[in-house]
């Protein structure tokens, strides 16, 4: 979902641009409350997953391509805060030394990938965390809705920028078909690796999952009123 330089005008950039700012500047403020010693590790080896991840694209046409988001992946991983500046990294690298979306671009990159993906992602997974059974299994099914949802919305979101500021006439209709439409195939895979991803966590360590925290600190008082019982 890259997009490229000149896909947008100029007012349509710089104004996704200070969102960007903006956003990672309220990032580099609220991941002080998620990172420690344990789950600072994490957050580059995520970055490092949503970077690989990412070089698998999937053609859809007029220049562009669909991939992997890995927001909602990161986000419940090492929370939404964190989730925002490792895409965001991810993001820069890739605009910058691999040509992988435009540098003028960079900004609506980082507002769709790093800010309507990520939030978008843990929304949903928090809403459907709290709809679904209060055990760790229902962790990785809530991570894979919000990562499902979370791909076409952000495709989307493009579909509206584009319709504001593109740099071709295309009929709106015609266009959020397209993206929703391809972009909902790829949210089924990224719902599966999400899943599958966030489920051998749990599996080993379900401590380092940020969005597990709210069970697994109920699990830990369970057993210890047990103990003490």
């Amino acid at each position: 979902m890259h997009v490229p330089d000149g896909f947008l005008d100029v007012p349509t950039s710089v104004a996704t641009g200070v969102v960007a700012v903006a956003g990672v500047g309220l990032a580099l403020r609220g991941a002080r409350r998620e990172l420690d010693d344990r789950t600072a590790p994490l957050a580059g080896l995520v970055a490092l997953f949503v970077f690989a991840a990412q070089m698998l694209n999937f053609p859809i046409g007029a220049g562009t391509s669909g991939h992997l988001l890995g927001g909602a992946l990161a986000a419940v991983l090492v929370g939404p805060w964190t989730a925002t500046l490792a895409i965001t990294v991810v993001l820069l690298v890739q605009g910058t030394l691999m040509a992988d979306g435009g540098l003028t671009a960079l900004g609506t990159n980082i507002s769709l990938m790093a800010l309507v993906g990520v939030w978008v992602g843990w929304g949903v997974f928090t809403l459907a965390r709290r709809l679904l059974p209060k055990q760790l299994s229902s962790v990785p099914l809530a991570a894979a809705v919000g990562a499902f949802v979370s791909v076409p919305v952000t495709a989307g979101t493009f579909a509206l920028l584009f319709a504001v500021g593109g740099a071709v006439d295309i009929p709106l209709g015609t266009l959020v078909g397209a993206m929703v439409g391809v972009h909902l195939l790829i949210g089924i895979g990224e719902a599966i690796i999400t899943a599958l991803a966030v489920s051998a966590i749990i599996a080993t360590r379900p401590d380092l999952v940020y969005g597990a925290k709210p069970l697994v600190t109920a699990r830990t008082l369970t057993i210890r009123e047990e103990q003490t019982a």
